[in-house]
């Protein structure tokens, strides 16, 4: 599959609910996997895959979550800190500030509503991924001046790497 970069209009847009969870749902479902393992990330979100639905997956420590119209219902009063990047900003990270945990509902592969409280790394990773089913890149969360600059570095990633016909990941 093919990730979408910064300035793709479908990474700006709130992303409509899953409908019903059939084999189209689970064949994007594997599809999403396999392309974040080969990527080396540890999330997509459907809308960087180009399909505007609420609907992500993690992939950390060999566990796979799933998470279809993901509703985060709580989180931390406790803030931390931590470098974030993304398969569509690729080869830029900075310091995002957000909630330590979080609890989240959603829907599984079986469309069984559950809820699951995180913290940590996967805290971190839900409320990125959750952040791109509202349009919002990591990017967004940064002070203008720091957006400002994440930006131009990766539009110069993006023209070194266009000059030397490196697809850039």
């Amino acid at each position: 599959m093919k990730v979408l970069h910064l300035g793709e209009e479908t990474l700006r847009e709130v992303s409509k609910p899953v409908e019903k969870i059939d084999e189209n749902i689970r064949s994007l479902i594997d599809e999403m996997f396999v392309t974040v393992k080969k990527e080396n990330g540890i999330g997509l979100a459907a809308p960087q895959v180009g399909e505007n639905i609420r609907l992500f997956i993690v992939f950390i420590n060999d566990q796979k979550y799933v998470f279809i119209n993901p509703e985060i219902i709580e989180t931390s009063q406790e803030m931390c800190v931590m470098e974030e990047g993304c398969l569509s900003i690729p080869k830029v990270y900075d310091d995002v500030m957000r909630p330590s945990s979080v609890k989240v509902q959603f829907l599984n592969i079986d469309g069984k509503i559950k809820t699951i409280e995180a913290s940590g790394l996967l805290a971190r990773v839900i409320q990125h991924e959750n952040d791109h089913l509202n349009g919002v890149l990591f990017i967004d969360r940064l002070s203008e001046e720091k957006k400002a600059e994440a930006i131009e570095r990766f539009e110069h990633k993006k023209a070194l790497f266009s000059k030397k016909r490196i697809r850039l990941r």
